[in-house]
């Protein structure tokens, strides 16, 4: 039986995608305006890809969101970002929303950035 391994972070990104779809299913009008709508808000413009998911990854940690911290770490690093500038929004979202961002971005974004990085 050959059988992957599923870290934590992937497992809890399978099971946002599998809610998500499930969503999707029941409400299909709805899930499809606010699909459109975040993929308009994540296209290039002004503002890079990475720079948008970085913003996004300060406000998951801001807002407490772990499964968005989760998706905003990938995103960060599927657009190439560094583990630096991980790091520094993070510590930007900690300037602004204090100890909670903080210690999610000490425990939650380094274990994303560890196990994801692998797959870069």
């Amino acid at each position: 039986m050959n059988q992957q391994i599923q870290t934590s972070t992937e497992a809890a990104l399978r099971h946002y995608k599998e809610g998500l779809g499930t969503f999707t299913q029941k409400l299909p009008e709805i899930a499809g305006t606010f699909n459109a709508f975040t993929e308009a808000c994540f296209k290039e413009g002004a503002l890079s890809q990475k720079d948008k998911q970085l913003i996004a990854l300060g406000i998951s940690l801001a807002t407490q969101d772990e499964y968005c911290t989760i998706y905003h770490t990938k995103g960060c690093l599927d657009q190439g970002a560094s583990e630096q500038e991980i790091l520094e929004a993070c510590g930007v979202a900690a300037a602004f929303a204090g100890g909670a961002a903080m210690s999610q971005a000490v425990t939650l974004v380094q274990e994303c950035v560890t196990e994801l990085s692998r797959k870069h």
